[in-house]
């Protein structure tokens, strides 16, 4: 059982920042893939970033390529959304996802075994 703990939502204005954080529990982290998701009232949960255990990142809207950057800290069990230039259509529940096999590639969620509860990103125009 892999716990996993989303932080740093919160409200801001178009063209603000946040940095959302993960943690996830488990001896092997370095091993995990990790996907960041978001779903927004009405739409289907969308992939944002995964990042392999390579350490790759891959962005798979083209709306936050540029905008959006992630990265992880494998001794801290910690994965990074760092999210600039933030637009209202931005507006959702951001999810951290992980793979513990590490093989997840896809946006499918079902690739991901363990989620968090999601923490609300708002941004006002």
């Amino acid at each position: 059982q892999v716990q996993v703990m989303e932080s740093g939502g919160g409200m801001v204005q178009s063209g603000g920042s946040l940095r959302l954080s993960c943690v996830a529990s488990g001896r092997t982290f370095s091993a995990y893939a990790i996907g960041w998701f978001r779903q927004a009232p009405g739409k289907e949960r969308e992939l944002v970033a995964a990042l392999g255990w390579a350490g790759a990142t891959t962005y798979f809207p083209d709306s936050v390529k540029g905008r959006f950057s992630s990265s992880r800290d494998n001794a801290e069990k910690a994965v990074y959304l760092q999210m600039n230039d933030l637009k209202p259509e931005d507006t959702a529940v951001y999810y951290c996802a992980v793979d513990p096999t590490g093989m997840a590639t896809g946006d499918s969620p079902n690739e991901y075994a363990y989620w968090g509860q999601g923490t609300q990103v708002t941004v006002s125009s």
